[in-house]
């Protein structure tokens, strides 16, 4: 299992029924590291050189968090615009990230079925999502296959918890 660096992104983690369960999940998973991001920069204020640290020293880094408008919660975005400098994730010497692996686990409130070509919203989650496949691409690292939970404003107790467990197996490949 590779040591995984866990970035959750969730406005109010504590009032989420699903992103904290996933998080829930990950308890006692052997090199698994959790951060709250909106906990430790409420006023989005990012720690820079401690966070590059954190992911230079994890083999996988995971973005988990609840889709807003098709896209991530602000701070994720702020993340990447601050976290991911040139010369430290791109360009001529920016290496650090090259050979890691990047995971997205993105939870929708909107049923899967909406989520396809000829569903209400005419785009599919992978299709949304391109955007930080494309980000992975440009500063080395191997995309993996995201973790998506569809439907989650109807998720029943039983399904959140097959669902925390195939987060579970999925962080532990």
């Amino acid at each position: 299992m590779a040591n995984t660096l866990i970035l959750a992104f969730h406005p109010n983690m504590n009032e989420s029924r699903v992103n904290r369960r996933l998080l829930e999940a990950t308890r006692g998973m052997a090199d698994v590291t959790v951060r709250d991001e909106y906990v430790l920069y409420p006023d989005f204020a990012i720690d820079v050189k401690a966070e590059q640290r954190l992911v230079e020293d994890h083999d996988r880094i995971v973005w988990q968090f609840p889709f807003y408008w098709y896209s991530s919660p602000a701070l994720l975005k702020q993340w990447q615009d601050d976290v991911l400098e040139y010369g430290w994730a791109y360009g001529s010497t920016g290496d650090k990230l090259h050979g890691k692996e990047l995971m997205v686990a993105v939870s929708a409130g909107g049923a899967g079925e909406k989520y396809t070509k000829d569903g209400e919203f005419g785009i599919t989650v992978p299709e949304l999502l391109a955007p930080m496949r494309a980000t992975a691409n440009h500063i080395g690292m191997t995309w993996l296959d995201p973790f998506i939970l569809p439907g989650t404003l109807n998720l029943s107790d039983d399904e959140l918890e097959a669902a925390a467990g195939r987060y579970a197996q999925a962080l532990g490949r």
